[in-house]
């Protein structure tokens, strides 16, 4: 870029950097926490989220950082592996990442069924909630999804006696705050978030009367939140477990960060997101997370929408909400330790109710029962197993559904105005799983009739039917029977050579 626009347009990207910087804050902490993990290691993802993923980005105006779509798998590796073995992970799977942005993949990771991706946001946004209601009340998450939820009344039992009613105070206030200024804030003040809002009146509050809750703990030296990947830990990625992991995490993660970039395409004018650079560039961020021990990034909707909505045009603002994230961490670090824990898990609650869009639910219903019931079901099995088992079934189901719309097969027997002539009509795609049905109507014709097999119905004819076809057209030869196959578009339709044989004709 020229220094004349450089001039023209940095004013206008420090001021949508600093709106994205205030609406990244209070989120790359609460994720973190979200996560398992120090509030620091969020911060240090969206630090390389803005400074390096923003630089080499192939979709500008998307902003990279710790997503809530992946706390919940986070969680589930920490608590199963430990924290140690997210290094190794993230490595892994940020090199995957790269790797398919360098073969140009990045068009098949938004191949992924709608219904499956927002039933998978689905059950994350509920998972958040059940966990997060219990940090609310400066109490300890539990491992899933079903304990959180029959835990919850013994937590509210216990923080009654306790502080811990004042922290839950301090959440729904800050959830009551984001909801009243989405709804009723001026048009003058759209660009600050209500999250921030929200963290800073109950962070105000919570000092004003001397409130004895939990409050963030980030150390005044950020090196010291950095756990560097030691080489031996690389050995680890041999248990097939972690591979299967670091495979989960690289295919949500890209998933995710190619919808959000299509998402923000659509906000704006301006450059069109080059998605497998970008996949690229999330692989690199991805690693460096890895090797600094921080949390997973990926493109997120929340953040870039804030960028396109601040006026941003270029990568610049981006790049400088990192920058103000990281002067942010090393100057004021004792601002943020003010902050009630209570009020973070405030803010992913309010994100998790969002994460269940009831908008897309409904659209989907455009399309049929089914992407409704495999929305339904891909959540409710996140819920009730784990994130990875949930996004299976949720695959599981839409393949089903496509063998099953591939396998529909139409036979009809028609009597033509000649007489001894008729006409085995096949509409639809004739699979082996249609052998049994099709196999039924060919013995129900008559000896000594010519049967025409017309082909041009059909989507698609695998060699079972067909040799079947053949194989009758032999065997009833004798009887004075003769079937023709006219195959007009055959090729189109069969992979492989049509056979003539004795006793059957082909038509072309």
């Amino acid at each position: 870029m020229r220094a004349a626009q450089l001039k023209t347009v940095l004013p206008r990207e420090l001021l949508a950097s600093v709106v994205v910087f205030l609406v990244a804050l209070p989120l790359c902490m609460g994720i973190a926490i979200a996560s398992g993990l120090p509030p620091a290691k969020g911060l240090i993802t969206g630090i390389v989220g803005g400074l390096v993923v923003g630089w080499l980005a192939g979709s500008p105006l998307q902003v990279s950082g710790p997503a809530a779509g992946l706390a919940v798998l986070v969680f589930e590796l920490v608590r199963q592996h430990g924290v140690a073995m997210l290094g190794p992970i993230l490595l892994l799977a940020g090199f995957l990442q790269l790797v398919a942005g360098r073969l140009k993949l990045g068009c098949w990771f938004r191949v992924t069924a709608p219904a499956v991706v927002y039933g998978m946001l689905a059950g994350i946004g509920v998972l958040i909630v059940l966990s997060q209601v219990h940090v609310m009340l400066d109490a300890t998450p539990k491992p899933s999804g079903l304990d959180n939820l029959t835990a919850f009344p013994a937590a509210v039992a216990l923080a009654l006696p306790s502080f811990g009613w004042q922290a839950g105070l301090l959440g729904l206030g800050t959830i009551a705050v984001m909801w009243l200024w989405e709804k009723l804030r001026p048009h003058s003040l759209r660009f600050i978030p209500g999250a921030l809002l929200g963290v800073g009146l109950a962070t105000a509050a919570s000092l004003l009367m001397a409130l004895p809750v939990k409050r963030v703990e980030v150390p005044a030296n950020l090196a010291e939140a950095i756990d560097w990947l030691k080489p031996a830990d690389l050995l680890s990625l041999a248990d097939p477990t972690l591979l299967i992991a670091a495979f989960a995490v690289a295919f949500i993660a890209s998933a995710e960060t190619l919808l959000s970039a299509a998402a923000v395409d659509r906000m704006h004018s301006g450059h069109r997101s080059d998605f497998d650079r970008e996949l690229s560039a999330q692989g690199v961020g991805n690693m460096l997370c890895g090797l600094l021990g921080a949390l997973p990034m990926t493109g997120v909707i929340v953040r870039s929408s804030a960028n396109v909505q601040a006026g941003a045009t270029t990568r610049y603002s981006t790049i400088f909400h990192g920058l103000w994230l990281l002067a942010f961490v090393l100057l004021l670090s004792s601002v943020l330790q003010s902050i009630p824990v209570a009020s973070l898990a405030g803010v992913l609650v309010y994100t998790g109710f969002k994460l269940v869009d009831v908008k897309a639910f409904r659209g989907l219903g455009r399309y049929g029962r089914m992407p409704m019931f495999t929305y339904a079901a891909t959540a409710l099995a996140i819920i009730f197993t784990d994130l990875l088992t949930g996004v299976l079934i949720g695959f599981g189901l839409t393949l089903a559904k496509l063998a099953w719309k591939a396998s529909r097969l139409k036979i009809s027997l028609i009597d033509l105005p000649q007489d001894g002539e008729m006409e085995l009509r096949l509409v639809g795609a004739a699979t082996f799983l249609k052998v049994p049905a099709l196999t039924q109507v060919l013995g129900s014709i008559p000896a000594g009739v010519m049967v025409h097999v017309p082909l041009n119905n059909l989507s698609y004819i695998d060699h079972a039917c067909l040799e079947l076809l053949e194989e009758w057209g032999r065997a009833n030869a004798a009887k004075g029977s003769r079937l023709q196959i006219e195959a007009r578009g055959l090729k189109r339709r069969l992979e492989g050579r049509l056979r003539t044989n004795t006793g059957v004709g082909a038509a072309g």
